[in-house]
C-alpha cells in the first residue's frame, strides 16, 4: 500500500462571528484555501483528483455541495470534482482521512481536504432550528430516544459532566483557558502563525473593506484571568462559560495529501508522512470523552507511548475535555496547544480539523519535532485520532 503525505497546509486567520470574515459567502472563502494551496505547491490544479471538504451546518450557503461549490469560485478547472463531509466537529479531520486512504489505496493521486464553516452567515444548530430546545442539543428521533430516554445529547451537558466526572473545577478551566489566550498571543506576536495563515481580505457584513485579515480576532491579547472568571456560567452551578470554552468563529482551512507517485509527478517534497488514523464511537450521553480511549487505542495501534508524541492537539471545545485527556492519558502539558487552541483562536466547526493540522505541521517544523498527535470530540460521541511524522 502506498504512503500519504502532506505537501501543503493552510488556514485563514479566524473571525470572530459578525467580525472581519462575516461577508465571505463560505464557498468563495473555501475557494481562498484552494487557491492558497495550489499557489504553495505550483502544480497543475488539474492534477488534482479530488476535493474533499468537511461543513458541519450544510444549509443555508454552505447546501448543495459546499466543496463542489467551493471548487467553482475557486481557480481549479471545472474538472476537478468536490465531496462535502460531516463528522461534526471532526468534519475535515475526517476530509483528510479519506484523502490519505484514496491515495494509500492508489486510486487516486493528488486529493485536496479541505473544511469551511461561516457561524456568521449559518448560525450554530440551523439545520435542525425547530426542534431543538433552547437552541442546543440535537434532535432526537423516536427509536433514539427509547433507547436513551429522557437524554437531550447536549455538549454543554456533556462538558459539565466530564468536568465533574474527573474532578475538574471551575478554576482550574478558567486557567486552561487564560493559558490559551498566553500561547496563542504569543504565537501571533512573534509571527509563528504567518508561515500557515494566508490572507484575506476583510469583508464584514457591511462589505468589503480594502483590508487584509491576518490575525486570528478571537485572541484576546489584553485578557485578563480575573475577567475570565468573571464571565457567567452557561448552565446554573455548572462550571461551563462562554469564556472557558471554543468561540464560534468563520474561517477556512486545507491540505493537500499525494502518495509517492504523486511526489514524483509534481516534484515536491512533503512536510509529514501521516502515520496512524482511526475513528471510534464512544458513549453519546457525555460524547465529548471520546478523545481519550481514541488516543489510547491509536497508541496501542501503532505501538508508540505517550512519551512519544512530541506535540499535542486537543481541540478546545470545552476547557475541560483537553483537561480531562490530559488527566486520563498522562501526557505532559507542555506538549498541548502549544499556540493556543480554540478557546483563543475560534472554533470553525467544519474547517477545525485541518486547521489543526495545520498548525500541528508548522509547530512540529519550528520545535524540529518528529511526531504530532491530533484529536478532537465530535458530536454524537466520536472522536478522530491521526498522527503524523514531519519530514
Amino acid at each position: 500500500m502506498a504512503g500519504a503525505y502532506i505537501v501543503a497546509a493552510a488556514r485563514t486567520a479566524g473571525g470572530r462571528k459578525g467580525g472581519r470574515l462575516s461577508g465571505w459567502h463560505p464557498a468563495d472563502l473555501g475557494a481562498q484555501i484552494l487557491n492558497a494551496l495550489v499557489d504553495r505547491t505550483k502544480i497543475d490544479p488539474a492534477t488534482i483528483d479530488d476535493v474533499i471538504m468537511g461543513c458541519v451546518s450544510q444549509v443555508g450557503e454552505q447546501a448543495s455541495n459546499i466543496a463542489r461549490n467551493a471548487i467553482l469560485a475557486s481557480k481549479l478547472p471545472e474538472s476537478v470534482p468536490g465531496t462535502s463531509v460531516d463528522r461534526q466537529c471532526g468534519s475535515s479531520q475526517q476530509a483528510l482521512h479519506f484523502a490519505a486512504q484514496a491515495v494509500m489505496s492508489g486510486t487516486m493521486d493528488v486529493v485536496i481536504a479541505a473544511g469551511v464553516e461561516s457561524m456568521t452567515r449559518v448560525p450554530m444548530g440551523l439545520p435542525n432550528q425547530l426542534p431543538y430546545k433552547n437552541g442546543f442539543g440535537y434532535y432526537v428521533s423516536p427509536s433514539l430516544q427509547q433507547r436513551y430516554p429522557g437524554v437531550e445529547f447536549s455538549q454543554f451537558t456533556g462538558a459539565e459532566m466530564i468536568a465533574k466526572n474527573y474532578g475538574l473545577s471551575k478554576d482550574q478551566l478558567d486557567e486552561f483557558a487564560f493559558l490559551s489566550h498566553q500561547r496563542a498571543g504569543a504565537a501571533a506576536q512573534s509571527g509563528f502563525f504567518n508561515q500557515e495563515t494566508i490572507a484575506v481580505e476583510v469583508r464584514t457584513v457591511d462589505g468589503p473593506t480594502g483590508q487584509l485579515h491576518l490575525v486570528d480576532e478571537g485572541i484576546r491579547f489584553d485578557g485578563t484571568l480575573e475577567g475570565i472568571r468573571g464571565v457567567k456560567l452557561i448552565q446554573q452551578g455548572g462550571c461551563i462559560s462562554a469564556a472557558n470554552a471554543s468561540q464560534m468563529c468563520d474561517g477556512a482551512s486545507g491540505v493537500m495529501v499525494v502518495n509517492e507517485r504523486g511526489l514524483k509527478a509534481l516534484g515536491i517534497e512533503p512536510l509529514a508522512r501521516i502515520h496512524h488514523m482511526s475513528v471510534i464511537g464512544h458513549d453519546p450521553v457525555i460524547m465529548l470523552e471520546a478523545p481519550i480511549p481514541a488516543t489510547k487505542q491509536a497508541l496501542r495501534k501503532t505501538g508508540l507511548t505517550i512519551n512519544d508524541i512530541d506535540l499535542f492537539e486537543v481541540n478546545e471545545a470545552f476547557a475541560s475535555v483537553p483537561l480531562a485527556w490530559l488527566q486520563a492519558t498522562g501526557a505532559d502539558p507542555e506538549r498541548l496547544n502549544v499556540h493556543g487552541g480554540a478557546i483563543s483562536l475560534g472554533h470553525p466547526l467544519g474547517a477545525s480539523g485541518t486547521k489543526l493540522m495545520t498548525t500541528l505541521i508548522y509547530a512540529l517544523k519550528q520545535r524540529n519535532k518528529r511526531y504530532g498527535l491530533q484529536t478532537m470530540c465530535e458530536g454524537g460521541g466520536l472522536a478522530n485520532v491521526t498522527i503524523i511524522e514531519r519530514l
